[in-house]
């Protein structure tokens, strides 16, 4: 008998078919691209970017966007922080899951909070989890505003607004950091060619 959570009676099933051989017939090997930052960073734009530059070398990817996500699997859920929290841990296993299907999953997520970015590190191998932080200063965010959320956040018609009355914690230690050179965002395929480059030295795209 085993217990899980609030589950009893529940027990692992193992394939034959496991992670490796998987990897193996897509010739790459799965991992979770996490990417946070304040609204209107460039996370979308990102995400994007990499999965066509990905797609345009044969590799499989797939993205797990925060607002299409609320649109289905979290629409149950709202902002509070503890409803902020159980969106990003759904999200981490849905991205754990593409990991372990081969798959190179990208995850593009305000995801303010770092001990629930960190949760979500925790349920992978370390290097199979590679945080990119879009650290776009706030002031370039708000002008951006394609939502209007930030006009809206700051007239108090939103509560809890990230950025404005609400928290974002940066990474303390992420492994790619994308931001301005010289007061200049870099263009998104100059941003996507950084990541898919690390991709490609750390030999997630190809299996060996």
């Amino acid at each position: 008998m085993s217990t899980v959570g609030n589950s009893t009676n529940i027990f692992w099933q193992e394939c034959p078919v496991g992670r490796a051989e998987r990897q193996k017939l897509l010739n790459q090997k799965g991992c979770v691209l996490w990417i946070t930052g304040l609204s209107g960073s460039g996370k979308s734009t990102l995400a994007c970017t990499v999965g066509r530059e990905l797609h345009s070398k044969g590799k499989l990817s797939y993205i797990l966007d925060g607002d299409n996500l609320r649109h289905g699997l979290n629409r149950d859920l709202g902002f509070k922080a503890e409803d902020r929290t159980e969106n990003i841990r759904r999200v981490g296993e849905v991205a754990k899951l593409f990991a372990d299907a081969g798959l190179i999953c990208i995850a593009s997520l305000i995801s303010p909070y770092r001990k629930d970015r960190d949760a979500c590190r925790a349920m992978l191998p370390d290097a199979n989890f590679i945080e990119v932080f879009m650290n776009m200063p706030l002031q370039l965010c708000e002008e951006r505003d394609a939502k209007g959320l930030y006009k809206l956040a700051r007239a108090g018609k939103i509560k809890g607004f990230t950025g404005i009355d609400d928290p974002y914690e940066p990474p303390l230690n992420c492994e790619i950091e994308i931001q301005q050179k010289d007061g200049v965002c870099p263009s998104p395929s100059d941003m996507a060619g950084e990541v898919v480059t690390y991709l490609g030295e750390k030999g997630f795209l190809q299996y060996s």
